[in-house]
């Protein structure tokens, strides 16, 4: 999840829909005006950090949360594992990501069926032989063996949730803890998993600390586009700052329509593709 970002899949607004807004718990409703600029100009973002940026073709118009295509599908070296999201209202996005899969090119490895429920935001590639796994309200115990059965070879290392504030709002592992380089992340560390950071001591990996009052903004969901090369929420000027001292270089996008009415991040608003 560190190595330079080569090709990278997105939503475009217009392929999604923000009448439901409110059905699918934005806290306010999205200009779809400024909305549009937001997303063009992150897609800029991703460009400018050498990334193709390929759009997303299905229409999913009743489906907000459509333009976070982190979610419903995970890429490992075999092709792409079509998740089963744990929110009702994407299970819609199963067919839409493997369509748009199959017109970037991507075979599918795999697709998760019920009873067995994971968001790809509860994933984080530790290397490419280790994948995180946070167990909580969007991805249960079913979907964390799926995930070990699809990904023979892989370690697949679950860690529990904490419940915060409940199963209306979402708290996926990447709102915790973003990884930048093979040695660092960023984390806010009050709410991680005890045998989480055990594991990050244990494998020498430095934790860049997100304040109290910016853990709420997003401070940990950062997303890197090449080792320590990174894209941020604008705003969370502290993590910024502590990121820069780590030797990171951090570039902030205006995400007011696109992320902070919708709780996602630059992590969440993409899909990577390839990475090397």
């Amino acid at each position: 999840m560190t190595k330079t970002l080569r090709r990278v899949l997105v939503r475009p607004p217009r392929a999604a829909g923000f009448a439901t807004w409110r059905e699918y718990g934005w806290r306010a409703e999205p200009d779809v005006g400024k909305l549009v600029e937001e997303h063009e100009l992150f897609c800029n973002a991703l460009a400018a950090g050498g990334a193709e940026v390929v759009l997303a073709q299905t229409s999913l118009r009743t489906d907000p949360d459509a333009i976070y295509v982190f979610d419903p599908a995970i890429v490992s070296d075999s092709g792409a594992i079509v998740l089963r999201p744990g929110k009702e209202g994407r299970l819609v996005e199963m067919d839409a990501i493997a369509a748009d899969f199959e017109h970037a090119r991507v075979p599918i490895a795999a697709r998760l069926e019920a009873p067995a429920s994971a968001d790809g935001g509860d994933t984080i590639w530790l290397e490419e032989s280790t994948l995180l796994v946070g167990r909580g309200y969007r991805t249960n115990d079913a979907g964390i063996q799926a995930l070990r059965a699809a990904l023979p070879g892989v370690e697949v290392l679950a860690f529990d949730l904490p419940h915060l504030h409940g199963s209306d709002v979402v708290l996926h592992l990447l709102s915790l803890l973003s990884p930048l380089d093979d040695d660092l992340v960023v984390a806010y560390l009050p709410l991680l998993p005890v045998r989480l950071v055990q594991l990050l001591e244990e494998l020498e990996i430095r934790i860049v600390e997100v304040p109290d009052d910016e853990f709420e903004t997003m401070g940990p969901n950062v997303l890197a586009l090449a080792p320590r090369v990174a894209l941020a929420l604008e705003g969370n000027e502290e993590t910024r700052k502590r990121l820069q001292g780590a030797g990171v270089d951090v570039s902030v996008y205006r995400g007011s329509e696109i992320s902070r009415k919708g709780d996602g991040g630059p992590t969440c608003l993409t899909r990577p593709l390839l990475r090397r």
